[in-house]
C-alpha cells in the first residue's frame, strides 16, 4: 500500500556548485510511504506523517547551507560545533563559508540535486516512522514559474531565527509595475542581475571591498559567520537583505531610470510569500 502527500511544504536554502557557485533555491517536498495497514486501517497516520516530515525538513534542511560532502571541490574542516569550508569554481575562484555546524547541511554526495538530497534524507530519516512503514521515498520540485524569477543567497545578522545564517537562500518571483502595468523587460533585467547572486549588506564587509573578492564576517545569536565570496558573483546592497528592504530597493533604482514614472515591485521570497514595495522620481 502507497501513501502519498504532495507539497508537503517547502524548504529555502542554498547550496553550493561548482559552475554557478552559491545557490539560492526553493523547493516542494513530496512524500510516498509503503507499508502495509496496521490495526487502525493504515500505512501511517497523516499527522505522524506531516509532522515528522516537515519538522526534520525544517530542522535539518530550511536555511541552511546544503554542502555535498563527496566533491572533489572541497576542502571541509569540522572542529566541534563550527564548520569551515573552501568551495573551488569552475573559473577559478572561490568560496570560503565558516559558522557554527548547525548553520550546514552536510550532504553525503558528489553534487546537490534534488536526487542526491532525496537519498539522503531517507537515509538519515530510516528510523523515524512506526513498523509499519517498510520505505519512505522523498521528492523534491521546484515550483512552476512562467515568468521572471531569480537565485539568490544572503544572511540577516538581525534576525532572532535560523535567517541569520550568513549562506541560505531563495528561489524567487519578481514582478515590476510601471504606472501600473507589468513591465516584462525590467523583470528580466532584474532576473538576469540577481541570477545566482549573493546580497551583501555593506557594513557587513570585514574589509575594504576589493576587486576580486568580497569578505563579509558578523556575530549573530548563533554564533560567528564569516563569508568570502567573488566580487563578480554578489551584488552589495546599504541596507540589509529582508524581502521588505530588497523591494524597496528595486523600486528605487528603477525609478532613478524612469522618470516620472510611479514603480511598484512585488519581490517574492521563496513561494508565496513577500513584499510590494513603490517609488517614483
Amino acid at each position: 500500500m502507497h501513501l502519498f502527500v504532495d507539497n508537503l511544504t517547502n524548504v529555502d536554502f542554498s547550496y553550493l556548485d561548482h559552475q554557478r557557485g552559491l545557490v539560492g533555491e526553493t523547493w516542494l517536498a513530496n512524500a510516498v510511504l509503503d507499508g502495509a495497514l496496521d490495526d487502525q486501517g493504515m500505512v501511517c497516520d497523516f499527522g505522524i506523517v506531516k509532522k515528522t516530515l516537515r519538522n526534520w525538513l525544517d530542522d535539518e534542511l530550511d536555511h541552511r547551507l546544503l554542502v555535498p560532502t563527496a566533491s572533489p571541490h572541497l576542502r571541509l574542516q569540522r572542529d566541534g560545533d563550527r564548520v569551515a569550508l573552501r568551495w573551488q569554481l569552475a573559473d577559478g575562484g572561490e568560496i570560503a563559508v565558516s559558522g557554527p555546524a548547525q548553520a550546514f547541511a552536510l550532504v553525503e554526495a558528489e553534487a546537490i540535486d534534488g536526487d542526491s538530497v532525496a537519498r539522503w534524507s531517507v537515509q538519515q530519516l530510516a528510523s523515524a516512522f512506526p513498523t509499519s512503514v517498510e520505505k519512505l521515498h522523498l521528492t523534491f520540485d521546484c515550483e512552476a514559474i512562467d515568468d521572471a524569477f531569480y537565485h539568490y543567497s544572503h544572511g540577516l545578522k538581525k534576525h532572532d531565527g535560523n535567517c541569520q545564517r550568513i549562506a541560505h537562500g531563495h528561489r524567487s518571483r519578481i514582478q515590476i509595475l510601471l504606472d501600473g502595468a507589468r513591465s516584462q523587460p525590467w523583470e528580466a533585467k532584474w532576473a538576469e542581475r540577481w541570477r545566482d547572486i549573493y546580497l551583501g549588506t555593506r557594513e557587513d564587509l570585514s574589509a575594504p571591498a576589493g576587486n576580486d573578492a568580497l569578505d563579509f564576517a558578523y556575530r549573530a545569536r548563533q554564533g560567528d559567520f564569516a563569508l568570502t565570496i567573488p566580487a563578480a558573483r554578489c551584488e552589495l546592497v546599504d541596507c540589509d537583505t529582508t524581502v521588505e528592504q530588497l523591494a524597496q530597493y528595486i523600486a528605487v533604482q528603477i525609478a532613478a531610470e524612469e522618470p516620472g514614472r510611479q514603480v511598484t515591485v512585488r519581490a517574492y521570497e521563496g513561494i508565496g510569500k513577500g513584499a510590494i514595495a513603490s517609488a517614483a522620481t
